[in-house]
């Protein structure tokens, strides 16, 4: 059965606390897994998690602070001390080359897994797959950052009222699809567009078009909100975004379910994040991570 759920390594900004581990966010799409900004103890956190280094097929970081890269030298490590025996590629912003082969040869060790390097240098497609498209939209951090989108392809949904109706049943059913036509029934007259299912990852921001570009639409937006509403200076000066500013993107671009995350160690109650969210009019599903949580992707609208 396909799985498609967000796994939450770690949900610190800046500095790991008693309570919340650097950052760290693992999607299952499916049979693939997807790595995002691996902080300083994910491999830690993936064994607490259930998570295997055989279970990643990509690795996307958004920007080369600590908080989101510290952990890759680890996990490459790992990848290649297990032999994972499928491909994997690692996504990053082209300007961070060194800090990448830095981590990546931190420490001697032997290679026995060909991890491809993709660098990002501006928005667009990154990969094009049968299950989604990767995508990657430049956004605005005091160094060079970019968030991600996966976007699935749009299909068909059958609809059982108008198969009846015209007499489609049974292994016809399949034969109209594979064909497109049966006798004088068309597909267009049995089935409608099941739109695909969308996803983005939004780290160190300030608002900008890169924040709703790849919000719009989503099923699942995981996204930064580093600052309270009360600090929203601090958040523009330090290229961050605050937890009203991050649920107004998400009600403006019509997520579904919003998981905010990357919290300040100044703020003790989490639930001030929740409140001020609710505040600014986003009526959506809503999650304040914390680690070790899993999140399903909703089904199909």
């Amino acid at each position: 059965m396909s799985v498609r759920e967000l796994v939450v390594l770690g949900t610190a900004s800046q500095v790991p606390t008693r309570h919340r581990n650097h950052n760290g966010y693992l999607l299952r799409w499916d049979g693939e897994g997807i790595l995002f900004d691996p902080g300083e103890g994910t491999q830690r956190q993936m064994l607490r998690a259930g998570v295997a280094a055989h279970d990643l097929n990509r690795i996307c970081v958004t920007h080369f602070h600590g908080d989101h890269s510290l952990g890759l030298a680890g996990v490459l490590q790992r990848i290649n001390l297990d032999r994972v025996p499928h491909p994997v590629t690692a996504h990053f912003p082209r300007s961070g080359q060194r800090f990448f082969d830095r981590l990546r040869y931190a420490t001697a060790y032997r290679e026995t897994v060909g991890v491809t390097e993709a660098p990002v240098d501006a928005d667009g497609d990154l990969a094009v797959t049968a299950g989604y498209t990767l995508q990657a939209r430049k956004l605005s951090h005091p160094v060079e950052s970019y968030g991600y989108r996966l976007v699935e392809p749009d299909g068909l949904r059958m609809l059982p009222d108008r198969l009846a109706a015209l007499g489609v049943r049974g292994p016809d059913v399949g034969r109209l699809q594979r064909e497109g036509v049966l006798g004088d029934v068309t597909l267009d007259q049995v089935s409608e567009v099941r739109r695909g299912q969308r996803f983005a990852f939004v780290m160190d921001t300030r608002l900008c078009d890169g924040v709703q570009a790849l919000a719009e639409d989503c099923d699942l937006l995981v996204i930064e909100s580093t600052f309270l509403d009360e600090d929203a200076g601090l958040a523009a000066e330090h290229g961050h975004l605050t937890a009203g500013q991050a649920a107004a993107v998400a009600r403006d671009a019509g997520v579904r379910h919003l998981v905010l995350t990357h919290f300040s160690q100044r703020y003790p109650d989490p639930e001030e994040f929740e409140r001020q969210a609710r505040d600014v009019g986003y009526a959506g599903e809503l999650t304040v991570a914390y680690d070790l949580l899993r999140v399903p992707v909703p089904k199909r609208r």
